[in-house]
């Protein structure tokens, strides 16, 4: 009985030796769990840190964007205003300048017809007829001697004043500028004319503008210019060609000094050594030329024009009248000389009427005056 006490309590000890190895396994696998759950924990911990770190700085990238964002948002709205301000100003200024420049074209367009009416003013057509020249003397240089190789003249243009009459007027011109001078203070005067009376306006006369000026012309005797010479050949063959052509004696032609030639507009100028074969070759008009063929050019004189003594001047008549208002009530002759008798009476504060033209209605007629002592001359 002793015996399976011991073994009972063998056993038991032996159960309760397997029990505490089993609690001690299972502590040590539990300690292994809390290991593992710490070792879990701190690589979590860290894996957090680390994401709690990249988080920061993802935070603050994104605030450095935001930032930059309203920086440039900032700036591209200052930009944007100060590029609409400029444009805004350069719209002012383009229409300033469109207004300068409609300024400008009026201004062209007046100065233009200005410039048109100053043309059609002081044009002048006139023919020169054709005068026997005298020599006076030679033409000197600066260093005193002679010119042998140009014909000078100088040719005074004088345009007389003119006034343009229309239908129902006249010009009067007294002999005395007192007699004018009582007719323009009158404000009208009744002119009779057989059985009928007409009131007629005294008017002051002004002249147009009228210019005097010399014209200098200078005609070489060596030089003379030519043209219709297309260049046919290379330009210095077609040089050489026309110099030599120029040259010979036979087609009336002289020593060449000098040639000069376009063969973009085949014109060109000759000087020869000696005078006389210039004014030949110009009373001829035509030049056969050699160009492997025979070419006929024009020949034409070297002319230098100069004006000068450009001078112009202005005024009004003292002893002439202008009358408006005539009504064409009689014949053209019997009315003007109703006219010149109704003027030449003192009672009608007129005088001696030194020349009298009335222009009837539907005719104009340009009345000239000369001018030294204003004198109409029709």
């Amino acid at each position: 009985m002793s015996d399976n006490a011991g073994d009972r309590v063998n056993g038991e000890i032996q159960s309760f030796d397997d029990e505490m190895s089993a609690a001690a396994a299972e502590l040590q696998k539990y300690k292994d769990l809390m290991e593992s759950a710490d070792t879990e924990r701190s690589r979590l911990l860290l894996e957090k840190a680390e994401a709690d770190d990249e988080k920061r700085k993802a935070e603050a990238e994104l605030k450095t964007f935001m930032d930059n964002e309203e920086k440039l948002t900032d700036k591209f709205n200052i930009d944007l205003k100060e590029v609409q301000e400029e444009m805004k100003s350069l719209e002012r200024v383009n229409q300033d300048l469109k207004r300068e420049l409609d300024d400008l074209r009026k201004k062209l367009h007046f100065k233009r017809a200005e410039s048109d009416s100053l043309q059609r003013k002081f044009k002048i057509q006139a023919k020169i007829p054709v005068k026997p020249v005298k020599f006076t003397r030679g033409l000197e240089t600066d260093e005193g001697e002679e010119r042998d190789d140009l014909v000078a003249s100088v040719f005074t243009v004088t345009q007389r004043p003119s006034f343009l009459l229309k239908g129902g007027q006249a010009l009067i011109t007294f002999e005395e500028e007192k007699v004018a001078e009582q007719i323009l203070r009158l404000a009208k005067c009744s002119v009779t004319c057989d059985k009928a009376k007409m009131d007629i306006k005294p008017y002051s006369l002004t002249l147009d503008p009228s210019v005097k000026f010399e014209i200098h012309v200078k005609v070489s005797k060596k030089t003379i210019k030519f043209r219709n010479a297309p260049p046919t050949l290379p330009e210095e063959r077609m040089r050489d060609r026309l110099e030599l052509s120029f040259s010979r004696a036979s087609r009336g032609g002289g020593e060449v000094e000098k040639l000069e030639y376009d063969k973009n507009n085949g014109t060109g100028r000759v000087t020869f050594v000696n005078t006389g074969v210039a004014e030949n070759l110009v009373l001829r008009g035509k030049f056969c030329v050699d160009t492997g063929s025979d070419m006929v050019v024009d020949v034409f004189p070297l002319y230098d024009y100069q004006l000068k003594k450009f001078q112009t001047y202005s005024g009004a008549p003292n002893r002439t009248v202008l009358l408006g208002g005539i009504q064409g009530l009689m014949d053209e002759e019997d009315l003007q000389d109703h006219l010149e008798i109704h003027f030449q009476k003192p009672s009608n504060y007129g005088g001696e009427v030194e020349n009298i033209q009335y222009v009837p209605d539907g005719k104009e007629l340009t009345a000239f005056f000369s001018e030294d002592d204003n004198k109409k001359d029709n």
